[in-house]
């Protein structure tokens, strides 16, 4: 008996053995690092994901499931977070292999709202985003298409998201400066401004083939990117107005989708909320867009200009981007003088009769306007436009009595 009960001991032994051994492996392939880390897991601190642990997926449903999972929130304890070699530190073969580790590295989102959380790990992919900047900067080659598709991967799971806009009051008060406004910013700007410097670069390479990344950088995530626009971070914005330029002009294929994704912005803030951050931005981009068309103008850039450009003066809140707005308004003059009338009838037909503020908007306007107007147009319309002229020159307004004198002065 005690013969049989001896021999059963080593198997157990060895059984236990081999349960070690499988955790010691389990342990290597999701980056565990040893004790001290695994006793921070046990107090229930919040750990790391290594780059084993980013399988890439085989649909574009899988990255999003697995982008989500990775999301550090308090109830969840990831595996170790480690940073990886430098691309310095590894021959030429095997940099690409050792980029698109970095990049599922990067498919983490950490949490910002707690300044005190994962301060390692944040600052292991601040480093980690660095290096990916400098190695699409000086990258020489085509970026293959298992490539692009990380790289959009990363962008995707660091950028988009859904705005949390601050609680505010509709309320426009005549002669309001907008600009002294608080802006709100986003507190994970830290991470999001070297992902936007990634795409920034990436867009602008010269390894990015654009007929090749097109399938990537689709419809589906430039509509996404237009989202973007609405954030209260006026230096997002910034970043996505260049960004947004450069994707316009390296991707030809996208150029209608894009303008017409812009005009459904325009018509919800015009026809439905008159709420958006990011109009201005939007401008800003037309503004140079409309400079480079070409001539004869299309029907299509004259429907845009009725349609979008003249109702955009209809909202309160004109002066957040009037100076845009008015630019690109004077571009299609200058690009066609016979629109000229169009546009004067435009501006009279949305004229404040309330707000002596937004009309001295309108007579700043009016005056660029008429300065690259041909005797032709300003003949079609001359007697309404006086009218207005008469009226304003009546006014309690001194600043609208002054800008009228000027625009009745013009030859």
């Amino acid at each position: 008996m005690l013969k049989q009960i001896l021999s059963k001991l080593p198997k157990k032994s060895s059984k236990t053995a081999d349960s070690r051994e499988h955790g010691r492996n389990h342990a290597t392939y999701s980056g565990v690092s040893g004790g001290s880390r695994s006793s921070d897991l046990g107090a229930g601190k919040s750990g790391n994901l290594s780059v084993s642990s980013f399988p890439v997926p085989n649909s574009k449903a899988d990255v999003g499931s697995k982008v989500a999972n990775l999301r550090p929130n308090g109830n969840h304890v990831f595996s170790a977070y480690e940073a990886l070699p430098a691309f310095k530190d590894v021959p030429a073969s095997e940099k690409q292999n050792l980029f698109i580790k970095k990049l599922n590295l990067c498919c983490v989102v950490f949490d910002f709202t707690d300044p005190t959380k994962n301060l390692k790990e944040k600052e292991i992919k601040r480093q980690t985003l660095l290096e990916l900047v400098e190695y699409v900067t000086s990258s020489n080659g085509k970026f293959s298409d298992a490539v692009l598709q990380e790289i959009v991967k990363m962008i995707s799971a660091n950028l988009f998201r859904s705005l949390n806009p601050q609680p505010r009051e509709n309320k426009v008060v005549e002669g309001l400066d907008f600009e002294e406004e608080e802006p709100s910013m986003d507190p994970a700007w830290p991470h999001l401004q070297i992902v936007y410097e990634f795409l920034l670069r990436f867009i602008a390479s010269p390894e990015t083939d654009a007929k090749l990344a097109k399938r990537y950088v689709d419809h589906s995530f430039i509509i996404k990117l237009l989202d973007l626009f609405d954030s209260e971070d006026p230096r997002e914005r910034e970043y996505l107005k260049t960004i947004l330029h450069r994707t316009y002009g390296k991707f030809m294929v996208h150029r209608p989708f894009i303008r017409k994704a812009i005009n459904n912005i325009f018509f919800h803030f015009i026809f439905e909320t008159e709420k958006h951050n990011g109009i201005a931005e939007l401008l800003e981009i037309l503004g140079s867009i409309i400079n480079g068309f070409a001539l004869p103008l299309k029907e299509e850039h004259k429907v845009f200009l009725v349609r979008v450009l003249i109702p955009l003066h209809k909202p309160k809140c004109l002066a957040m981007y009037h100076q845009q707005l008015s630019y690109c308004i004077t571009q299609f003059v200058e690009k066609d003088c016979k629109l000229a009338d169009t546009v004067i009838r435009g501006l009279l037909k949305y004229w404040p009769i309330t707000n002596s503020s937004k009309e001295v908007m309108f007579l700043n306007e009016l005056e660029e306007v008429l300065e690259v107007t041909q005797p032709p147009e300003f003949q079609r319309c001359m007697v309404p436009l006086f009218r207005r002229i008469a009226r304003c020159l009546n006014s309690l307004h001194f600043q609208v009595r002054k800008f009228s004198k000027l625009c009745s002065a013009l030859p």
